[in-house]
């Protein structure tokens, strides 16, 4: 089968992507799907900053590679053994696939799936297989997924069936934003009524933090970010509060306003000098969560005395710490009863062909969440 998607051909393109079109828009070879396998029809596809730094070679990945890991379409085709789906389903990818049988997975951790993780870094799907081509090459998977393409062969272990009525443009960003930031509220930080968070770095899983944050009935929300426009829809979407990270008193307003310091600070902005403010505005016995994926090799020196003597709690947080299959059901009915507004999340929705005009726009803070739409 033929399909059309945006393949990177290697890393490190020198911005603007608009001049270096680091994404080709090519038509490629895609087998059908095998066992446990699934043929997707892409309907909606967002930009995250995860691609963008596999673009810019943040995160180095085999390359060629067709990128794309939030996204939602409708089954086409089943492979040999998938019968609990039926053509025409409605689905979101999930860009960690869990085996179900490692210790993480047997623990409820699928997000650590040891599988999933080696099938993900080396560019195949869970079973290890490649199904995409072009002219005899062969293409990489980007985490499992491809999903910047009109159609994608996944596990069936990278997919969660959703409810029909939502639309595929909002579906698609409960696949890493929603997932990512309001499952880094619940499940990682586990923030109860009434208390006090602080969210840093204000992109899409950012903001998706805090309406999760508002979702889960915290009495102050602060907002932390460089860009002024993020911090006043930080507002629009029930921040409390909101500071700017370039102001170098921040931690002491930050601190002053809360009364010592927020019971749980958030980062999400994938830097050290993020992470190391979200630590700095911890109260006592909070803490201090991180779902941002900095460069490989950036380490965070925090005080131990501090840790030990506050009791501090610093927890990473990877999709949420989410059970997808469990997760994702439960967000998309609060984003039906109008308690987690999405759909407020989606600022561009692009043509395949403007998608490396879409990661200038990200790599630039001039979006929230963009969405190619097939």
């Amino acid at each position: 089968m033929k399909t059309r998607g945006a393949v990177l051909n290697s890393m490190g393109a020198e911005p603007p992507y608009t001049a270096s079109r680091p994404l080709s828009i090519d038509e490629v070879e895609l087998q059908p799907p095998g066992r446990g396998e699934v043929l997707v029809r892409v309907r909606a596809a967002g930009l995250c900053h995860s691609d963008l730094s596999v673009i810019n070679g943040d995160r180095p990945r085999p390359t060629p590679m067709l990128l794309g890991h939030e996204a939602a379409g409708e089954v086409e085709a089943l492979g040999e053994g998938v019968d609990d789906l039926a053509p025409g389903d409605h689905v979101v990818l999930v860009f960690v696939p869990s085996c179900g049988h490692c210790a993480p997975c047997a623990e409820g951790r699928p997000a650590l799936c040891v599988p999933g993780a080696v099938s993900n870094g080396a560019g195949t799907l869970l079973g290890g297989h490649r199904r995409l081509f072009r002219g005899g090459e062969t293409i990489n998977h980007h985490m499992g997924c491809s999903a910047f393409a009109e159609r994608a062969v996944v596990s069936r272990h990278s997919i969660v069936k959703i409810d029909r009525a939502v639309p595929f443009e909002e579906a698609a960003l409960f696949g890493c934003a929603v997932l990512t930031g309001v499952g880094a509220v619940v499940n990682t930080a586990k923030v109860p009524a009434g208390a006090t968070v602080a969210v840093v770095g204000l992109g899409g899983v950012g903001l998706a933090a805090v309406i999760g944050a508002v979702a889960a009935g915290a009495s102050r929300i602060v907002a932390v970010d460089l860009a002024e426009d993020k911090r006043e829809f930080a507002a629009k979407l029930g921040a409390t509060d909101v500071f700017d990270a370039a102001n170098p008193k921040v931690v002491d307003a930050i601190r002053s306003a809360t009364d010592g310091g927020v019971e749980f600070a958030l980062e999400f902005a994938g830097s050290v000098r993020a992470m190391d403010l979200a630590y700095r505005i911890t109260r006592r016995g909070g803490t201090t969560v991180t779902a941002g994926l900095p460069p490989p090799n950036a380490t965070f020196a925090l005080p131990q005395v501090n840790l030990v003597a506050e009791e501090r709690t610093v927890k990473g947080s990877y999709i949420g710490t989410c059970v997808p299959s469990r997760d994702l059901p439960r967000f998309v009915a609060l984003y039906r009863q109008g308690r987690l507004p999405v759909d407020r999340l989606l600022t561009h929705r692009l043509k395949l062909e403007e998608i490396n005009e879409g990661f200038e726009r990200l790599r630039k803070g001039e979006a929230v969440r963009q969405v190619v739409v097939f």
